[in-house]
């Protein structure tokens, strides 16, 4: 893990899937460009940065600033204006930056003497940097009043990208792509190279990318549309060296540190700290899926299999200062992020990787697609998906609503461990189904009503002789129909010490 901080819907899982025939295929800019990087064998950038941007700390690259008018707040349109990043620090590797102001696009020079550097970390800047590039841009547009230019989108750091719609501070990111992550081999990070920054089309800009790594070369195509709800609609086409099986699709990348469900995990005055609390998965067989997300003590994979998945995302469920009491961080503030597939992704999982960690300052937890046929050497294949970064409410039309889950030890049953769900509506008619594997005993399954509304059904576990147990909780209604999301959870013998 790296430290912190419609569109084509006719496609058909064959077109999204199927091997390139190199001379059947049209030449087109970046995504040319990307095909003929795929042919050749990856070339590593091995030149160290030059000073003065080599050896940096946090608080010295933080004293690099754009300067407005070279590399900040450049006009870009009418709604748009755009800030060129500087290297150093977990960003050494240059791209190159193209914008097109509507006579076609011109590469943007790099050069020390568009920053302004902080005296306190630097003596002299010189006027040269042999080698080195930009890191990658941001955007800006009145997202929340006219004529203040907010931060909207930032492209920066391997593939990754973060946007932000209206009343949010940045949070969970996305990626072009995703390889190896969770293991068992170390996990790669393509990096795009060039970046394309197109004239903007009213209140939408569309940016191409190119991608790169030891395994595969790629192309992203997006088209960003700023409001409420941001939308970045994306074409992602990835073209393998090598045959990928560990391949992560629209990959999504947070950070959970505790919440009630586990508080325990960190000794902190707040009550929750996270980006994200939530995977909801919309699946091919129109179930919602409600898996809140943990801190394990160990590396944990969860894979949840799919054919034509629907959406799936990373939520933050809580908006109220209270439920964080964080007065920096804002995390009641941070957006959640849905990937709606464009078209129709075949059979596969979406996979949910959780990463142990002790602070917040560290991304711990990936969503992603996987296909189940890997991808073949020499193939291309392309990935048309939407990405919205948004404040609304997860699964506002599956029935009831998840309002939180708790678990802690049942102390008068050592060994037995309480889950508490709390959710919208009246018990009445209510009809759980609580099922995990054979070794584990659930018992103690009650619903009632909560003073001020709602109900709260609670569950006994008992785990005997295993190291972890997924356990399900479908609601049913009094005619038999599920009236909420399938709520998961993976209980770990390794994290609840077996209660």
């Amino acid at each position: 893990m790296m430290r912190r901080r419609s569109f084509l819907s006719g496609v058909t899982a064959a077109a999204l899937l199927r091997p390139r025939n190199a001379s059947a295929q049209p030449l087109h800019g970046l995504l040319d460009k990307a095909r003929h990087l795929a042919g050749r064998p990856y070339s590593q950038p091995s030149r160290p940065l030059p000073a003065p941007f080599s050896g940096l700390t946090y608080d010295a690259y933080r004293g690099i600033r754009p300067i407005p008018g070279r590399a900040a707040m450049l006009p870009h349109g009418p709604g748009f204006a755009v800030d060129l990043l500087p290297p150093g620090l977990f960003f050494p590797d240059p791209v190159r930056v193209d914008i097109d102001r509507g006579d076609g696009p011109e590469e943007i020079a790099f050069a020390p003497g568009l920053f302004d550097f902080d005296p306190r970390y630097f003596d002299t800047v010189p006027d040269t940097a042999p080698g080195a590039g930009f890191s990658g841009l941001r955007l800006r547009h009145p997202l929340n009043a006219p004529g203040l230019m907010d931060e909207v989108l930032v492209l920066q750091g391997a593939s990754y990208f973060r946007a932000l719609g209206q009343a949010m501070v940045y949070g969970l990111s996305a990626r072009a792509v995703a390889l190896g992550t969770g293991g068992p081999a170390p996990e790669e990070f393509p990096r795009f190279t060039h970046l394309r920054l197109h004239r903007p089309d009213g209140a939408e800009v569309r940016i191409e990318a190119v991608i790169d790594s030891p395994s595969l070369a790629g192309h992203l195509d997006m088209t960003l549309r700023p409001g409420r709800t941001t939308i970045c609609e994306l074409a992602v086409t990835l073209l393998p060296r090598r045959e990928i099986a560990d391949i992560g699709v629209a990959p999504l990348t947070s950070m959970f540190l505790k919440g009630p469900l586990r508080a325990s995990v960190s000794d902190d005055f707040r009550p929750r700290v996270h980006d994200s609390d939530l995977l909801l998965i919309e699946n091919g067989a129109g179930e919602h899926l409600w898996r809140p997300l943990s801190n394990p003590a160990r590396l944990e994979t969860s894979a949840f299999l799919d054919d034509g998945p629907v959406s799936f995302g990373l939520f933050q469920t809580r908006r109220a200062f209270a439920d964080f009491e964080d007065t920096e961080a804002r995390y009641h503030d941070r957006p959640s992020a849905i990937v709606r597939p464009g078209g129709d992704w075949g059979r596969g999982a979406v996979m949910l990787v959780e990463i142990p960690t002790d602070d917040e300052f560290m991304d711990n937890v990936v969503a992603f697609w996987r296909p189940e046929a890997p991808l073949a050497s020499g193939g291309e294949y392309r990935f048309a998906y939407s990405v919205s970064w948004t404040r609304e409410d997860a699964a506002p039309d599956a029935g009831r609503a998840v309002i939180q889950s708790r678990s802690g030890r049942e102390h008068a049953r050592p060994g037995t461990r309480r889950y508490v769900i709390d959710l919208t509506g009246s018990p009445e008619g209510l009809d759980p189904e609580i099922t995990g594997p054979d070794s584990v005993e659930i018992d103690g399954v009650s619903a009632f009503a909560l003073p001020g509304g709602g109900t709260r059904l609670t569950f006994l576990v008992r785990p005997r002789d295993v190291e972890t147990a997924d356990i399900r909780v479908v609601l049913h209604d009094s005619a038999g129909a599920p009236s909420a999301p399938v709520w998961l959870h993976r209980w770990t013998r390794a994290r609840d010490g077996g209660v």
